[in-house]
């Protein structure tokens, strides 16, 4: 009778284990890394699809540029129709008015990247700018820092998607393998540091961390004295379980629970636990 009570007993507390697993939010340890560039035979394809990774991954592009709303979803829109009739928009005034066809298309394009206030889709503008600022940071500065290889990369693959002409010409393959290398997680790798963790999910394009200024998302600085660490875990994961006075919901991406290792998990809470209140304005 002992015995079979010890079985009983084994086997609840192991159903009660794996129901427990089951509830829990889960983070994947080894997510699935992004295909690199065959560096032996780089050709307009290659850049393109390099051009595309950079665009769902270290550019952060799609953090905005979704169908949430933020941005103007460039995935889903004709941009063979959407690019000249930007340029041709009577507010537009930028550096593709001096160049024509494909040429003007890739000098809208990078100004969009460079300089996103030059012109900023109607709507789109900061709350009560008159849509004469654009949130958007500029992506060859923190807290994205893209390499004008990697913005001639992300111009192609959205000329390659208008099916326009590819006007920018090709990296060297070895300036693509050491810009990849580079990345530090951001193509598939761990973030090893903080300051890793948050380049690679994009913290810094929303949130005013590392310096960039970022004021799309709330002011973290000081976090750690209002959340512990179970309530920061949670604002990561589950970004919608509670919204910031002032922010709208569906802002933050809700699929950081897959995308996550747990160590990173972990290193971006230690952040943000010991962020002082003074990190906001530095």
């Amino acid at each position: 009778m002992t015995f079979l009570k010890v079985v009983a007993f084994s086997l609840a507390m192991v159903f009660a284990f794996a129901l427990l697993a089951n509830i829990l939010p889960q983070v994947q340890s080894n997510p699935p890394t992004e295909e690199a560039v065959d560096t032996g035979s780089l050709d307009q394809a290659g850049q393109i699809a390099w051009g595309e990774r950079l665009f769902t991954g270290k550019g952060t592009c799609t953090l905005c540029h979704n169908a949430l709303g933020r941005a103007p979803d460039l995935l889903q829109l004709d941009l063979a129709a959407e690019f000249p009739s930007r340029i041709a928009d009577p507010r537009y005034a930028g550096a593709a008015k001096e160049a024509e066809g494909p040429a003007a298309v890739e000098a809208y394009i990078r100004e969009s990247m460079i300089a996103p206030s030059a012109f900023v889709v109607a709507g789109f503008g900061k709350k009560g700018t008159a849509d004469k600022i654009s949130p958007m940071p500029k992506v060859d500065g923190p807290p994205i820092s893209l390499t004008a290889d990697e913005i001639n990369a992300i111009v192609a693959f959205l000329e390659d998607r208008a099916g326009l002409e590819v006007t920018v010409p090709l990296p060297s393959a070895e300036a693509v393998a050491a810009a990849e290398s580079a990345g530090d997680g951001a193509d598939g790798g761990p973030a090893e540091t903080a300051a890793a963790a948050i380049v690679k999910f994009g913290c810094g394009a929303c949130h005013d961390l590392e310096g960039s200024g970022a004021d799309v998302g709330p002011k973290l600085g000081g976090i750690g004295a209002r959340l512990d660490r179970a309530a920061l875990r949670r604002a990561i994961l589950d970004p919608n379980a509670e919204i910031a006075k002032g922010f709208e919901p569906d802002t933050m991406p809700q699929d950081f629970a897959e995308q996550m290792r747990v160590s990173e998990l972990d290193l971006l809470v230690d952040y943000l636990s010991n962020l002082p209140a003074a990190e906001a304005a530095r």
